[in-house]
């Protein structure tokens, strides 16, 4: 098994070399306890530090440990765990193959361990959307056509002016310090990097391209492996597979379980939220009237992401037809205080049907439930960027009259009570 397989399993080299050799993983996982070690130490280490840790020192051990490591994910079958796994995987590779793109003194063979820039468009069918250019220095003279070889100037023919920066095509990726990517291509490598830089309207679009520097298309392609390697996780483990590394999915569970990861359930930073409880909670701080589907819709939310009953009930004040008993008793009701069902927020089907969903985005074309959106969002963004809301001006702390309110609201919600069962049944 070759050494390049080793350090970037996710290829599809990597893969058709585990499954020409007939590699039997049930008897790996039984037999062999370095490739177990090795994979049990690539998920906890992803959970704990955000990398898969040190490659082990032979080739075939690290390789194996790839797909026993998945396993091992799917075996927990936590959302947590796979998009953990997945971006540390994935972190990784991009540390390596931006280290052996700098590294131009290797001689390639065939047990090179270095990744060229485009075999790695190759494997991901890139090279007909992604297109290298090279920027050269700024000319001395007038207006003319020249060409020129290596990193700085690549390979080709172009036209630069004086005194400004002329660019080339370059044949080669690897010589080139820019590129034009297929706006197609661009957004959905770039859909789970939420900086403004990275949005499509901050993009100098120009014929169906946007022009990146070699850096941020490596940062692309750091997202297509995560993309390759979250995909198809959890999946179905046979027992024979399963039972052997029984322990080492146990041993992940508790560091999970362990570790410190509240901020997925309890912390209300409504910038993150899914557009559909975004316009639902931008709803209510107007003192609009929600349906009852709604009003379940967004309850359930909140109470899911860590908020209490009262502090759901003050957010309600600014209502108009706001009842504080009623409110209280509906809240409860969907926490599973006083039912004995703890209802979760509805899907985004179940939304679409009720016509909650609204204002889609590119995260929402793949995460079928808003608890899901808004997990992936929490989990992605900086530690500085997680202000909870309650913590902040918008903490619900409504000052209305609460004796007024509860009062008046008798006679605005004196139905509620049956229609709101319904919802949340049906819901």
């Amino acid at each position: 098994m070759q050494r390049l397989h080793a350090r970037y399993p996710f290829l599809e080299a990597a893969r058709e070399t585990v499954a020409t050799e007939t590699v039997d993983l049930a008897t790996v996982v039984e037999q062999e306890r370095a490739v177990v070690e090795r994979a049990r130490q690539r998920v906890i280490t992803a959970l704990e530090d955000g990398e898969i840790g040190e490659p082990h020192r032979d080739p075939r051990t690290e390789l194996l440990s790839y797909p026993v490591a998945r396993v091992l994910v799917s075996m927990v079958e936590e959302r947590v765990l796979v998009r953990r796994y997945a971006r540390a995987e994935a972190e990784t590779a991009h540390e390596r193959f931006t280290a052996d793109l700098e590294n131009t003194t290797e001689l390639k063979s065939v047990e090179s361990t270095g990744l060229e820039l485009a075999e790695l468009l190759a494997e991901f069918d890139l090279e007909e959307t992604v297109t290298a250019e090279s920027v050269s220095a700024s000319a001395t003279t007038g207006t003319g056509t020249g060409s020129g070889t290596g990193a700085s100037a690549g390979t080709g023919t172009g036209t630069a002016t004086a005194g400004t920066t002329g660019t080339t095509t370059a044949t080669d990726p690897d010589d080139a310090d820019r590129f034009r990517i297929d706006v197609g291509t661009y957004l959905p490598l770039a859909a789970d990097l939420w900086d403004d830089e990275w949005g499509l309207v901050n993009q100098p679009l120009t014929d169906g391209d946007i022009p990146v520097e070699k850096d941020d298309l490596l940062l692309l392609l750091r997202e297509a492996i995560r993309d390759r390697i979250e995909d198809g996780l959890p999946f179905e483990v046979p027992t024979t597979i399963g039972d052997p590394l029984e322990d080492a999915a146990e041993e992940v569970r508790e560091v999970l379980a362990n570790l410190d990861l509240t901020r997925e359930i309890d912390t209300v930073v409504p910038e993150l939220f899914p557009p559909c409880m975004k316009a639902l909670l931008d709803q209510i701080q107007k003192g609009e009237h929600l349906p009852h589907h709604s009003r379940f819709a967004i309850t359930a939310f909140l109470s899911s992401i860590g908020m209490t009953t009262d502090e759901i009930v003050d957010l309600y004040r600014v209502n108009s037809s706001f009842g504080e008993e009623m409110t209280r008793y509906q809240t409860d009701h969907i926490r599973g205080e006083t039912s004995p069902t703890e209802y979760s927020p509805p899907s985004c089907a179940t939304m679409q049907s009720y016509g909650d969903c609204v204002n889609k985005d590119d995260l929402c074309e793949r995460i079928p439930h808003p608890m899901a959106y808004y997990e992936e969002r929490v989990d992605d963004a900086d530690d500085d960027e997680l202000e909870d809301w309650r913590e902040g001006d918008g903490d619900g702390d409504g000052d209305g009259d609460d004796g007024d309110d509860a009062q008046n609201s008798e006679t605005d919600s004196g139905d509620e009570t049956d229609a709101s069962t319904d919802t949340t049944s049906n819901s």
